[in-house]
């Protein structure tokens, strides 16, 4: 069962970072990319941009299922905070991909000149792990079956 509590934690944590490590798979390759994301925290999304002549945005398009982290660098262990998330990357399309782009490009206007496409990132399952609430401390969250 999610702890609201940890939800709260956790969207304020994505909220506050901008940038996520994804590792993509497909027909027995792998692949990992770093992307700036905008977080959609009332629906647990990410919202990234990058090219289908990626790597990564080649095996998604086969295979939507993704893992990855969200990771600041902080100067010392006490204060080490960071996400581990299990998820799908999906293109998104008509106004939905119209919405997420403006929202992308508020964050990051230099984006408005980028012609790639957006994606979304439906997080389902997320470990958070922050220091600062106790050495080692665990915040857990998963999708509910919808």
């Amino acid at each position: 069962m999610n702890e609201a509590g940890d939800l709260k934690h956790i969207s304020h944590f994505l909220g506050k970072n901008h940038v996520l490590a994804l590792c993509a798979a497909a027909d027995g390759e792998m692949w990992s990319a770093n992307c700036f994301y905008v977080a959609d925290t009332s629906h647990m999304t990410l919202f990234f941009m990058t090219e289908l002549k990626t790597l990564h945005g080649t095996l998604m398009q086969k295979s939507p299922l993704v893992v990855g982290t969200i990771a600041p660098h902080p100067k010392t262990i006490a204060l080490i905070k960071g996400i581990q998330y299990r998820g799908e990357a999906f293109m998104l399309t008509d106004e939905e991909e119209v919405r997420a782009r403006h929202l992308y490009c508020q964050h990051f206007p230099i984006a408005v000149a980028m012609k790639a496409p957006v994606w979304a990132l439906r997080l389902n399952e997320i470990k958070m792990t922050d220091n600062t609430l106790g050495f080692g401390k665990k915040l857990i969250w998963t999708r509910e079956s919808e």
